[in-house]
């Protein structure tokens, strides 16, 4: 009995500090809607977003505990998120259906409190944007184990959009049905990149169940969802939204998996002292013409930490190179650098400067 009262008289401070919460949360909200009055009269941009990633990466150095430090960024991009949609209505377009994880990687960098548009091909994001039907697009860019993502590329050669930031998580790939019940299962079906990261699981675990490809893992639930014979392999947010019972969950072979998306819109970014820039550029299909390229960023101290090629349309043979490097497009040696290269290249591209994220755990 003595126990039960304790437990009872905790529970009522938890309560105590949870109205405390909401009030602060209100309050927060209010000082957000000021702010955005103010912006409103000197004409300003109502989204800043190296200002909340500015909060967000505070707060979590801030933390002591106990609370985990690995819960504070998505808290707060959600309480973020909630107040700005008071101040301004953000629209972001993804590769779709709902509930893949480009939708997924929509969530982790906006927050929940945003108008999405899925879109069927990365162009159609692409697009969204260009037309200022979208004031922002994610498009997957590479995974940690299948490389580049080709549409992406061959979109940022074309199109007048920049990068504006980037978000990387950890893909987890689980299997969906209706019952939960493998016995069930006479069918698998999955995009063929979801099918590829759990091919050895699959066979060792379903060796001669039908593996068939989807248009996409949410597609894949959704046939999960009107078959009580058929599973998917999908996000754990799939699970929720077509109301299926995972019958195995984190089946990748290869627990490190994840995935890098961009964030693309129609503006730069400041420099913030923690940043990546993307450039794009063509060089004479000659001996020793990239290695004359790159020896300048080497000689300037300056860290790549992505090279891509992509073939050029229409030009056989030649090449244009995705460059990845740490720092701002207005860094000095950084400057000068692009400055020599675009003097030197047959093209050369400024895809954009954007604050650098680590991995989503």
């Amino acid at each position: 009995m003595e126990i039960e009262e304790k437990i009872k008289s905790l529970r009522q401070r938890i309560e105590i500090v949870d109205k405390q919460i909401l009030r602060l949360l209100n309050e927060r909200a209010e000082i957000v809607m000021e702010v955005g009055k103010e912006k409103s009269e000197g004409k300003m941009d109502s989204y800043d977003p190296q200002r909340e990633e500015e909060i967000v990466r505070a707060l979590v150095l801030q933390n002591n505990g106990p609370f985990p430090k690995q819960a504070i960024a998505p808290v707060f991009r959600e309480i973020i998120s909630a107040c700005r949609s008071l101040e301004t209505e953000i629209t972001v377009a993804y590769l779709g259906p709902p509930a893949t994880h480009t939708h997924l990687a929509c969530f982790e960098y906006f927050g929940s409190s945003v108008q999405t548009q899925p879109k069927e091909s990365i162009q159609e994001v692409f697009e969204a944007v260009e037309k200022r039907k979208a004031n922002y697009g994610v498009v997957p860019i590479e995974n940690s184990t299948e490389g580049s993502v080709n549409q992406t590329l061959d979109r940022l050669i074309e199109s007048e959009v920049m990068i504006c930031g980037e978000v990387m998580i950890q893909v987890s790939h689980h299997l969906l049905s209706r019952s939960g019940r493998p016995e069930d299962i006479r069918k698998i079906t999955s995009h063929p990149s979801a099918l590829e990261q759990c091919r050895k699981w699959l066979r060792k675990n379903f060796p001669d169940v039908e593996v068939a490809e989807a248009a996409s893992t949410a597609k894949a639930a959704q046939m999960a969802a009107e078959d009580s014979k058929t599973a998917a392999i999908a996000s754990s947010l799939a699970a929720h939204l077509y109301g299926l019972k995972i019958v195995e969950s984190r089946i990748e072979d290869y627990l490190s998996n994840y995935t890098r998306f961009l964030i693309i819109g129609l503006h730069t970014n400041p420099r913030t002292g923690r940043d990546k820039t993307s450039i794009l550029f063509s060089i004479s299909h000659a001996p020793g013409s990239l290695y004359q390229a790159l020896k300048p960023f080497s000689q300037k101290g300056i860290n790549l930490t992505k090279i891509e090629s992509r073939p050029m349309k229409g030009k056989p043979w030649e090449y244009i190179f995705f460059v990845d490097i740490e720092g701002h497009a207005v860094d000095a040696p950084i400057r000068e650098v692009m400055a020599e290269l675009e003097g030197s290249a047959l093209f050369f591209k400024l895809v954009g400067s954007y604050p650098q994220r680590s991995l989503e755990k």
